[in-house]
């Protein structure tokens, strides 16, 4: 009977990387980590979930600002269409008024003046309440104008003090991504060529974690516990090969706490 298909895994190492190396990649994902880290954070920041609440804020505000003024140009051109009606009412009420004080024309011509002065003091009052009814709305409506700008003049202030939080925040995280990069940087060279494309196509692969330590008999990339076999094969493989995680494909990295 045959050993169980775990146990019949071959292990290869083709890839060689002295122990130092090995330990700098260790370093270099710590690096990688934290600039993921960053990354995250930077793109999930509290401000920018407020910035995009805000700026959809900002354009119903402003679509709305916009129907009100629209609405108070309409009426305050009705206010201007009945004060012009009413005056002319009232000019032409004083023309027959002067007419008929000065006792100009016949008695008939004057009778009518009279019925016409009757008629246009009708039409007037008629005038005047429109005239009122239409300033009502104009007052209203610049009420509701007035009311829309208080409240833009203070969601802009408010959006410029997010995004004055947001750039702040964006200027420590970039700060700080930049002095990671560099310090990475400076590892790069240690780590080799060859170990760097094993591991970056590793963390391409499976995101996040291309190489950890083995402590304690465990994957640091899959938490997994090795078994004896695996483990007494690790053990006995010469410092410089690059080990593998059987479970998850990572590079493993023996340390002094490794439990082999």
């Amino acid at each position: 009977m045959g050993l169980p298909r775990r146990c019949e895994r071959r292990w290869r190492y083709p890839l060689k990387a002295q122990p130092h190396q090995q330990a700098r990649l260790i370093e270099v994902q710590l690096l990688d980590t934290r600039l993921d880290q960053l990354a995250h954070a930077r793109a999930h920041l509290p401000a920018l979930t407020k910035l995009a609440g805000l700026d959809q804020a900002q354009v119903t505000l402003d679509r709305e600002l916009a129907l009100a003024r629209t609405a108070l140009s309409d009426v305050q051109r009705e206010v201007d269409k009945a004060e012009a009606d009413v005056q002319l009412v009232r000019a032409r009420a004083a023309r027959d008024q002067a007419r008929l004080d000065s006792g100009t024309g016949t008695p008939k011509d004057l009778q009518a003046l009279q019925s016409e002065l009757v008629s246009l003091a009708r039409r007037q009052g008629d005038l005047e309440e429109i005239e009122l009814e239409v300033m009502e709305r104009a007052e209203s409506l610049e009420a509701d104008v007035a009311s829309l700008e208080t409240r833009r003049s203070a969601l802009l202030e408010e959006l410029a003090q997010v995004r004055a939080e947001r750039d702040a925040a964006f200027e420590v995280s970039d700060a700080e991504a930049a002095d990671v990069t560099e310090r990475r940087s400076a590892l790069v060279p240690e780590v080799g060529a060859e170990l760097l494309a094993l591991y970056d196509k590793i963390r391409a692969s499976v995101g996040g974690t291309g190489a950890s330590e083995l402590r304690q008999r465990r994957c640091g990339g899959c938490r997994l516990e090795l078994n004896q076999v695996d483990l007494s094969r690790i053990k006995a493989a010469p410092a410089d090969e690059v080990i593998r995680c059987e479970e998850c494909r990572r590079i493993l990295v023996r340390t002094a706490e490794s439990g082999l």
